[in-house]
């Protein structure tokens, strides 16, 4: 019942909510990105979702867009500026994504949106992530976030799809309260955020 019609009834009334409440939090945000980053404010990227629909993934950008002499894009540890690591460290860069919940292309609980390049490398156990609208936070980023194995990662997603309840949820929003508090686990500790999956 609550998987199927308040969960998603929860993510509207709450991300409107949210996003009057920080609207001042997202305007300065915006106006600082814009200040230090350049344009566009808004970094914009194709994810998979519920049962595998791409959609566009909206965050506030926090690399700036430094190229090589061959055009190409340095690697992200060099474009992370000081001030992005701040944004990503106070998890403001996520504010957007209140938008993706409103549309239904996101939910505020559940596994977290990867890259379509690894669309082909998930097995079966992988891929049920994608039985639910992914989201803002979840049961693997408040166990680790980008500190723990690509492995450990899909296992807590798997158990998160198949144990959906108000309770779980409601312990994953104080759990990620205390982790932004605490601002623990934001990078993993080999790479500036996460290294790519290889399957």
């Amino acid at each position: 019942m609550y998987k199927k019609y308040f969960k998603r009834l929860f993510d509207i009334l709450f991300s409107v909510i949210l996003i009057i409440i920080l609207s001042p939090v997202m305007v300065v945000t915006y106006i600082l990105v814009m200040i230090f980053l350049g344009l566009p404010v808004i970094f914009k990227q194709e994810r998979p979702g519920l049962n595998e629909k791409i959609f566009l993934i909206y965050k506030f950008k926090t690399m700036n867009s430094n190229k090589d002499i061959n055009g190409i894009l340095l690697p992200d540890d060099t474009r992370l500026t000081t001030f992005g690591k701040i944004i990503r460290r106070l998890s403001l860069d996520e504010l957007p994504q209140f938008f993706n919940v409103l549309k239904g292309d996101m939910s505020f609980i559940g596994p977290r949106p990867l890259l379509n390049e690894y669309l082909v490398l998930y097995n079966e156990e992988q891929r049920k992530r994608h039985n639910v609208r992914p989201g803002i936070t979840g049961w693997a980023q408040v166990n680790g976030r980008n500190s723990i194995s690509w492995e450990e990662k899909f296992k807590l997603d798997e158990y998160y799809t198949e144990n959906i309840s108000l309770v779980l949820d409601i312990k994953i929003v104080w759990l990620t309260i205390m982790k932004i508090l605490k601002r623990s686990d934001v990078s993993s500790d080999t790479y500036v955020t996460m290294e790519k999956f290889k399957g």
